[in-house]
């Protein structure tokens, strides 16, 4: 063990003495994926101002969206237009105002926050974006674990019990970030909740439901169509959005829900704002066209982030193939690869790779309170560096993964 602490020392003495600035902590595109979406800046998509059904985009009015981009994520999604509203470019914008909504106006019962202490349920490892919104409202968060198929619905089934249990939150299609997808079986189990509280929601962001990465990809489910069987169409706030499509700083956002939901989200609307960037919304809809033309699209983007997503399993295949006390997911699709190292290494593997110049993103963010009770969690974002940085970066990552272990061994 001696000998391989001193050679794997060497080793990172060498990366730390290259200065080197990699980052492989944030979900981000690389630029020659934004550069896929340039043509979305032609003004000829958006030649006379006009959408469809003759609303003039530069002015006022269209509450909910234009019929161009309804109908665009009406085929994304398998929901009727009717059922979407199109916001501006970010989904986590729409997820908190909804949350804040339920907190000051109710979802059907009294305000969330005149009902005492309320408490989500949040799939591990997740979002922590999703934690963070949580967090500042004060609710509470209770981890429940997931395996290959999603979250545990028996663990669910049983907390959903407790009325001041509000919501889940979640990423059921190549999850953030093992990349799972949610099996049948368990979107039949969410489709099938009887929560005690009338106004529990689950948050159902399904931000990479066209991100495949190959043509052999996972099956994506409609939860309404499965929650028509059992009359829980309330219980679902399903958003989306274009963020790592087009661009994530200048996209569209959407949220689909049932139609007493829907009116609900709309009412308020009608006070808050007089309606969304038309113009951004044309823009897409006449670059993006309908469900193939995203399809065709994401191929593009799927030709240059799968040989990253590649690299970075080849490499933690070629260090830790023969050693179980490392693991990790090789998903179909999504922006995320999940890393579980030794019980107790997550937060010095990440510390190891600072110093070396590779920042991940921080052990234990993939859990509520940034507290992963194991300290074994990982999340590597393999698309903003180059496909030689990445391969660098992973090597540093492998290295002081493997330093972690035998010097908590030792």
């Amino acid at each position: 063990m001696a000998d391989r602490i001193t050679e794997l020392r060497e080793r990172y003495d060498y990366y730390k003495s290259l200065n080197l600035s990699l980052n492989m902590a944030r979900g981000k595109p690389g630029a020659d994926q934004l550069a896929l979406s340039d043509g979305i800046i032609d003004p000829a998509l958006i030649e006379g101002f006009r959408s469809e059904d003759g609303t003039e985009i530069r002015n006022y009015g269209v509450l909910d969206g234009i019929t161009e981009c309804k109908r665009l994520y009406s085929e994304i999604l398998q929901v009727k237009p009717e059922n979407i509203i199109v916001f501006g470019n970010a989904s986590l914008t729409v997820m908190y105002d909804y949350i804040a909504q339920c907190m000051i106006f109710g979802s059907g019962d009294k305000p969330w926050s005149q009902q005492g202490k309320i408490k989500f349920l949040c799939p591990v490892p997740g979002y922590d974006r999703h934690f963070s919104i949580l967090e500042h409202f004060g609710i509470e968060m209770i981890n429940i674990p997931t395996d290959s198929e999603g979250p545990d619905m028996d663990l669910v089934d049983e907390y959903i019990k407790d009325p001041s249990v509000k919501g889940l939150i979640c990423v059921p299609m190549y999850a953030n970030p093992t990349g799972i997808t949610f099996s049948e079986r368990v979107i039949e189990r969410f489709a099938s909740i009887k929560p005690a509280a009338n106004d529990f929601r689950v948050i159902w962001d399904n931000a990479y439901c066209v991100h495949h990465l190959s043509d052999d990809c996972d099956k994506f489910y409609n939860i309404f169509e499965y929650a028509e069987k059992y009359g829980t169409q309330d219980h679902f706030i399903e958003v989306a959005s274009t963020s790592k499509i087009t661009y994530p700083g200048a996209g569209i956002a959407v949220m689909a829900a049932s139609d007493k939901n829907i009116e609900s989200v709309k009412k308020r609307m009608t006070v808050q704002t007089i309606g969304y960037d038309k113009i951004n919304q044309l823009r897409h809809a006449a670059f993006l066209k309908n469900r193939d033309g995203v399809t065709a699209h994401m191929k593009k983007h799927a030709a240059l982030i799968k040989p990253k997503f590649d690299a970075v399993i080849k490499a933690l295949s070629d260090s830790f193939s023969d050693d179980g006390d490392f693991s990790w997911t090789e998903p179909k699709g999504g922006y995320f690869i999940s890393l579980n190292v030794p019980e107790g290494c997550a937060k010095r593997t990440v510390e190891l790779c600072k110093e070396a110049g590779v920042t991940l993103t921080g052990a234990g963010a993939t859990f509520p309170y940034k507290n992963d009770p194991f300290d074994s969690n990982i999340r590597i974002a393999p698309t903003f560096p180059s496909l030689d940085e990445l391969k660098l970066a992973t090597e540093i990552l492998c290295v002081c993964a493997e330093i972690a272990k035998l010097e908590k061994n030792n």
